[in-house]
């Protein structure tokens, strides 16, 4: 492994583990490895294609959200969908009010809707609640997303 991905491997693997913590392995084995591979080489493979720390943080995020349950159903587009509306949602919609993405050739969807708003230091910060549907099945998310220098929202 060369030097480049060993800086990056021990970050990676913690905010991994942060993330999917929520997840229970004992009551959903399948949804919580899959949700931590899927953080895990999301920031790999982020840190390797030279991404900086908020693409690494962006990679895990996704890479733990899709590597879990709903991953394998979404494709491409599905992502590019999801991350706009997302970035979108965070920018401009009000507490409450919810932002959605549908891509009409796979027919999945979703919302994602700012549930509070708040100030970290001199960063404008979003908890939200996002829901992904896929085959018609919901699946939930919750996060937080804070305003970067600049004027975009990283997950944390």
């Amino acid at each position: 492994m060369s030097r480049f991905h060993l800086k990056w491997l021990v970050p990676v693997v913690l905010l991994t583990f942060t993330m999917t913590g929520c997840a229970s392995i004992e009551n959903n084995p399948k949804t919580a490895i899959g949700g931590a591979t899927g953080a895990t080489a999301g920031g790999l493979i982020a840190a390797a294609a030279g991404g900086g720390a908020a693409g690494i943080v962006g990679g895990v995020l996704l890479g733990g959200l899709l590597g879990g349950a709903i991953g394998n159903a979404l494709d491409q587009r599905d992502k590019e969908l999801a991350m706009q509306a997302a970035q979108q949602s965070f920018e401009n919609s009000r507490s409450g009010s919810s932002t959605s993405w549908q891509n009409p050739d796979s027919g999945n969807s979703g919302t994602i809707t700012p549930t509070r708003t708040y100030q970290n230091g001199d960063q404008y910060c979003r908890e939200y609640q996002q829901t992904i549907v896929v085959g018609g099945e919901p699946q939930d998310a919750h996060g937080t997303a804070c305003r970067q220098p600049d004027g975009t929202w990283q997950i944390q």
